[in-house]
């Protein structure tokens, strides 16, 4: 099979306000969802017991993971309002459900697919500002330890900005307006009330992003940087698919990241067998949970035998 031949299947509506398909309809609900939880939260506080807002906050953690890897995501590759003003404004709900800018996301992960989780160069720099090779040492793959807990404060605001400018647009506005947006709410729940804000809810907005940190380390732990057919790890689990909106199926994400969310399986199924035979990675269980899959490849036995362990995996009933 010749992969530049590769066939994507788009989807198509004649909806006035869905750009793609109003099934992304959910993953906006999804969204909107997130902040109406977010703003909950601070308003349930003082009202609930310790140990609900407890699990509320856990809870709170994983929707962020959820978010940026599931809406947010799909929101990046294949925006869901016709209405550029409405994408605009949607990306500013999501900036401050998540606390971050959607429009900065977007320039870290177009950044992302520039290097696919690529190794360091002759000078020790990788394109890819994600990449879990870029604190990494003797071609290694970094420690997961240190990408989950440290990755959240690595975040180079400023190179961004220059990207965001680059493309015109006014991303680099827009990014700043979100910031404002999220930092101006986060502001005024800190004026009502400061406890809540520092040993409630930035611990688990903290947790949240390690939590998709985790996520992506195991989207490409594993994967080959020099393939573009396996830059991605996938897992084909159902509830998980179904949670994230098909994030799941990464190997075949970065081979064709404009593939829409609802065409993801049928996609798989088109390039399976060229899967099988260059030997992409799949995992059993949910990126997150990756460190528990049996054959994870081992760090630290040198380049080959850490990334280079490419054993085609069961594929998906």
């Amino acid at each position: 099979m010749n992969a530049n031949a590769i066939r994507i299947e788009r989807p198509t509506t004649n909806s006035k306000l869905f750009a793609q398909t109003r099934w992304d309809g959910i993953p906006a609900a999804a969204g909107l969802f997130h902040l109406a939880y977010f703003l909950g939260l601070f308003f349930l506080y003082p009202r609930a017991p310790l140990w609900v807002m407890l699990i509320l906050g856990f809870i709170y953690s994983l929707m962020v993971n959820a978010n940026i890897n599931g809406v947010g995501h799909n929101f990046i590759h294949n925006p869901f309002f016709r209405s550029k003003l409405l994408n605009r404004l949607f990306g500013i709900t999501q900036s401050i459900a998540c606390c971050f800018s959607q429009t900065m996301y977007d320039g870290v992960h177009m950044q992302h697919h520039k290097g696919n989780s690529d190794r360091q160069d002759e000078k020790g720099d990788t394109i890819d500002w994600l990449s879990i090779y870029r604190h990494g040492h003797d071609g290694e793959p970094e420690s997961p330890w240190s990408y989950v807990f440290l990755s959240f404060f690595r975040d180079d605001v400023g190179a961004i900005r220059k990207e965001l400018r680059k493309r015109g647009d006014n991303d680099a506005f827009w990014g700043n307006l979100e910031l404002a947006a999220f930092a101006i709410t986060l502001l005024t729940m800190f004026v009502f009330n400061w406890r809540y804000v520092i040993f409630y809810f930035l611990p688990f907005w903290y947790l949240g992003h390690c939590f998709s940190y985790l996520n992506g380390y195991y989207r490409h732990y594993g994967a080959n940087p020099d393939k573009p057919i396996a830059w991605g790890v996938s897992s084909y689990g159902k509830i998980y698919n179904w949670l994230f909106f098909y994030n799941g199926y990464h190997a075949e994400h970065h081979f064709r990241p404009k593939v829409h969310w609802t065409k993801m399986e049928k996609f798989h199924q088109s390039i399976a067998d060229l899967q099988k035979q260059e030997g992409v990675r799949t995992i059993k269980r949910a990126h997150m949970l990756g460190f528990l899959d049996s054959d994870l490849p081992k760090r630290g036995q040198g380049e080959g035998n850490a990334v280079g362990a490419f054993v085609p995996n069961a594929q998906p009933k």
